[in-house]
């Protein structure tokens, strides 16, 4: 049986040479493509100005669907980990339909992580957000962050409960930007007194925020706000140790928004959250408190991660803050670590009643 040899010719090396670089040239100019496109710098100013746009739109729509009753379709959507029900209705899901449409419509392929999703119906009201609203184009900075950096928090109706039970004061529409994980631009919005409050971090505040009176810092802790469902936790802690006085004001509350602002405002000198809170419920009030030099950690003095969910460390989900809050603005440094140091000991002495029992 005979041989035969396959011979390239000078030319024919040449040319698939010539080829195989226009080949990789090709792949090579397509990933940079993608990178840029994906990587492309994202301006915070036109960012904080969406945000809050979209914050009070969907306010808007939640005062509308608050009015009329008949539009509410409330349901228990599931319960906490405590046993509380978590509601849902129809203002949480047209709101995020606004919010979050409004801001991915804006910036295509951000990271944007809301309490609800809903993906059955369009949005309510389909729209281009404003990005130059003159309360912040006017501002003296010029900010941009690449998108890979950048996560974003919406809740599109902090305490629905309270919503369904129309105390309608507690309810906040908020949205967070953190980049790399710290939270640096937080609006909270109140719908049905068409309050808004907005911070970037180390760059700007809204101007109620601006005339907020820097009283130093202080060791009274007299009045404390918490959850309207689990305000005993706090009061068996308080009661039952001796870091503090007899004249303590335990004060229920809904919505973490409206009781991070009721902080900022001096109305309470701390917010104590006992159990586990999502981070959309949080992560504007953090920026908030950050941008006017108070303090939000876990109980355990621990600072809190935005980062995208699959980027988070020791979570199941990396949505959940599983170790409370503590949330001040005045409280000194050495009162804010023995107000920890003693609810790790309650903690404590807490497990070991149950386990004993």
């Amino acid at each position: 049986m005979g041989s035969s040899n396959i011979r390239l010719t000078r030319m024919g090396i040449i040319l698939i040479a010539l080829v195989a670089s226009v080949v990789l040239f090709y792949a090579v100019g397509r990933l940079l493509s993608w990178h840029r496109y994906f990587d492309r710098r994202v301006d915070m100013k036109e960012l904080l100005s969406a945000s809050i746009d979209v914050a009070r739109r969907g306010g808007d729509r939640v005062r509308t669907i608050r009015e009329d009753p008949r539009q509410m379709n409330e349901r228990v959507k599931g319960e906490t980990k405590e046993g509380a029900k978590e509601m849902l209705t129809a203002a949480d899901l047209e709101s995020h339909r606004i919010m979050y449409g409004g801001l991915s419509k804006a910036f295509p392929n951000m990271k944007i992580i809301s309490e609800e999703h809903d993906d059955s119906s369009p949005l309510t009201e389909p729209y281009q957000p404003e990005t130059s609203l003159p309360e912040v184009s006017s501002l003296d900075f010029d900010i941009t962050v690449p998108l890979s950096d950048i996560t974003v928090w919406i809740d599109p109706l902090d305490s629905t409960q309270e919503f369904t039970e129309n105390l309608t004061e507690y309810v906040t529409t908020m949205v967070c930007i953190a980049v790399k994980g710290k939270p640096v631009i937080g609006v909270v919005h109140q719908p049905f007194t068409h309050e808004t409050t907005w911070a970037y971090v180390g760059h700007a505040l809204s101007k109620n925020l601006q005339s907020l009176k820097d009283v130093g810092q202080r060791s009274d802790l007299k009045r404390i706000i918490v959850s309207r469902s689990h305000a005993g936790d706090v009061k068996n802690f308080i009661t039952s140790s001796k870091l503090f006085g007899e004249n303590i004001e335990i004060i229920p509350a809904g919505g973490a928004g409206y009781k991070t602002l009721q902080v900022l405002h001096d109305k309470v000198d701390a917010y104590v959250h006992v159990t586990a809170i999502k981070k959309w419920d949080i992560c504007a009030a953090d920026a908030l408190i950050s941008a006017t030099n108070g303090q939000m950690t876990t109980l355990k003095d621990a600072v809190i991660n935005y980062s995208s969910p699959h980027k988070v460390a020791g979570s199941s989900n990396g949505v959940v803050n599983s170790d409370g809050l503590l949330v001040t603005r005045h409280l000194a440094r050495k009162r804010r670590d023995a107000f920890v140091e003693e609810f790790s000991m309650w903690m404590l002495r807490r497990k070991t009643a149950k386990k004993s029992g």
